[in-house]
């Protein structure tokens, strides 16, 4: 099977070695997103203004790989505070439709640049 990446140039790319975005197969993986402005300064505010922009910068690395929020199975959303969950669903319902995606949550004890949340996605290419 080849793997194939894609970086949106709208969202920031990954650190370390990583693709931003990489389809096998029908399956397109895409990292972890942070709540990054422009060229890589962490967004600072609210669980809400970050959820909002995260989701944004998702929605430019599906672009990237010619899909969109629709075709997103999974998310795993890491939190580094669970009261924030409440301003992540409530950003949720805005960009996803039903049926949503199946989800994972998970307790961070530290995120990059002092992020409140990173959310990474699997979709499927129909």
């Amino acid at each position: 099977m080849t793997r194939h990446a894609f970086n949106s140039a709208l969202a920031p790319p990954p650190s370390g070695p990583a693709s931003a975005a990489v389809s096998a197969g029908r399956l397109v993986f895409v990292s972890a997103q942070l709540p990054v402005e422009g060229v890589g300064r962490t967004a600072t505010g609210s669980a809400a203004g970050q959820a909002r922009l995260v989701l944004d910068n998702l929605t430019h690395q599906l672009r990237a790989t010619g899909l969109g929020l629709d075709t997103v199975a999974k998310l795993t959303i890491h939190l580094v505070d669970p009261a924030d969950l409440t301003a992540v669903d409530d950003a949720c319902v805005v960009y996803f439709s039903e049926p949503y995606p199946a989800r994972t949550i998970v307790g961070a004890a530290w995120l990059p640049g002092g992020a409140r949340l990173q959310i990474e996605a699997i979709a499927v290419r129909y």
